[in-house]
């Protein structure tokens, strides 16, 4: 695990009671919320390991919640975090998965609001710190520390480079980029973390090229 700074150590500012079972689902619910673009109509959490043994003891379902509604680690209405889901008019459904999963702290979102869906895995690791392993059941390999890109696009030649090209051209700087494919000259997922948050700008630019079918930004960090 590659810690970022001593917040990595000792945990971030939260609602209680676990860094790993807390705060980390916190996140992870962030990162789908945002990759949706707006709350959840509906959603649907799968919880393997330590999280689906222990979530309502540790909070875990209520900070899930928490961050599908696009709340912080140290928001106040976390525990509370069903009844502002009900306010909203989001409804979820909780469910203990089967089998195996990558880490003991693992959960696996599905959403939907006004017709879009989307999907998104990962574990807590500790500290507060995640990895999110797929988004769309493309691999991500983000850690949500930065500012991040997620970018649907076909599989063609010269994509990835006009990417590169509208961020360069913008000032921004890339600090990772992973890049996962369905099949050859199928459906791709480029994940593009940034030094700051990329601006209007430059989400239109990257819009605009071919072959792109969509843009999101996940930003944690504000």
């Amino acid at each position: 695990m590659r810690f970022k700074n001593v917040f990595s150590i000792i945990g971030p500012v939260m609602v209680g009671p676990s860094s790993s079972h807390t705060a980390g689902a916190v996140r992870i619910g962030r990162v789908a919320r945002q990759l949706l673009g707006r709350t959840p109509d509906q959603a649907v959490i799968t919880l393997y390991g330590s999280f689906a043994e222990t979530y309502s003891g540790h909070g875990t379902d209520l900070a899930i919640v928490g961050g599908l509604l696009n709340m912080d680690t140290d928001d106040d209405r976390i525990p509370e975090a069903f009844s502002e889901a009900e306010k909203a008019g989001m409804r979820f459904e909780l469910r203990r998965g089967t089998g195996t999963a990558p880490h003991p702290n693992f959960v696996k979102i599905e959403a939907a609001a006004d017709g879009k869906e989307i999907s998104v895995s990962g574990a807590s690791i500790g500290g507060g710190n995640i990895e999110i392993h797929t988004m769309n059941d493309f691999a991500a390999g983000c850690s949500g520390y930065y500012p991040t890109l997620v970018i649907a696009h076909d599989d063609q030649v010269g994509v990835l480079a006009s990417i590169t090209a509208a961020a360069s051209d913008a000032g921004l700087n890339i600090g990772f980029m992973n890049v996962d494919r369905k099949e050859r000259q199928g459906a791709a997922l480029t994940v593009v973390e940034c030094d700051r948050r990329p601006d209007g700008a430059l989400l239109d630019a990257l819009s605009s090229l071919p072959h792109i079918h969509g843009v999101s930004v996940v930003d944690l960090t504000s």
